[in-house]
């Protein structure tokens, strides 16, 4: 609870940049403040050339990088009939292939040739991966190459979703809250957990003292008399006059400018 503060020569107070504007009385506590007036790093992570004590902009939210689907890389050989007048030579023996044999990358192979370079598995089908001119079955390939999520560690082998600077299934990077897998929607990280933006609003979002409507995000804002203000709102509540970087006066936690300092509120 903010103390009223009676207006005298010695309660006027300024906004100066570095230094909040606010009265003498006691401090809010943790609950009732922002993330970025509680959060010391909020300032260093979102505008490293401001701080919660001058006017400053919301951050914005981050959004993940379009899924990718492991299915749309993986390919399938393809089996070409016994025929006539076709003699094609097996890329793997280079011997003729006489009966049945595999199309794939461009070349011709024995059906029992066409194996994966790990486990030698025949891959006449179910579909292979090339990787560095090595063919690998769908197993070997996942064991090797695919990604590993970052929440549970393991491998990723459907849709891969990138955010962060990491690799997540679809189904494990959700929102810290609501826990509703975030996909492509757009999501803002507070304390290390990313959050949609429906929750990071109803749970660290703060509304503006002087029109009650909530900041948003890329809103100019300042904090003063322990609340946060747009910047075009923190004004006297008597003739309206735009109080930023100006002396002020308090009573009932309202701004008052000089000229009604003594006013009634």
């Amino acid at each position: 609870q903010v103390s009223v503060l009676d207006p005298s020569p010695g309660a006027a107070m300024k906004t100066e940049p570095g230094l909040a504007p606010r009265s003498p009385a006691t401090t809010p506590g943790p609950a009732s403040r922002p993330p970025w007036a509680v959060d010391p790093s909020f300032a260093e992570r979102y505008a490293p050339d401001k701080t919660s004590t001058v006017v400053s902009k919301h951050s914005q939210p981050a959004t993940p990088t379009p899924m990718q689907n492991r299915s749309s890389i993986v390919q399938a050989a393809q089996q070409a009939p016994e025929g006539p007048g076709r003699t094609p030579l097996c890329y793997k023996c280079n011997k003729v292939i006489r009966g049945r044999y595999l199309v794939a990358l461009g070349h011709y192979y024995h059906p029992e040739e066409f194996t994966c370079c790990q486990c030698r598995k025949v891959l006449d089908e179910g579909g292979f991966f090339e990787e560095k001119g090595s063919i690998f079955c769908p197993k070997c390939y996942d064991t090797r190459y695919a990604p590993s999520c970052a929440k549970c560690k393991k491998k990723i082998t459907g849709e891969v979703m990138h955010a962060l600077k990491m690799t997540w299934h679809v189904q494990c990077f959700t929102c810290a809250a609501c826990k509703t897998p975030i996909r492509n929607r757009a999501f803002y990280m507070e304390e290390g957990q990313p959050y949609c933006e429906r929750d990071y609003e109803k749970m660290f979002g703060t509304k503006c003292r002087g029109c009650d409507f909530k900041i948003d995000a890329g809103d100019r804002f300042l904090e003063a008399l322990g609340f946060s203000w747009h910047d075009t709102c923190f004004v006297c509540a008597i003739c309206q006059t735009n109080l930023e970087g100006k002396t002020f006066y308090s009573k009932k936690d309202k701004p008052l400018c000089k000229s009604h300092a003594f006013s009634h509120v």
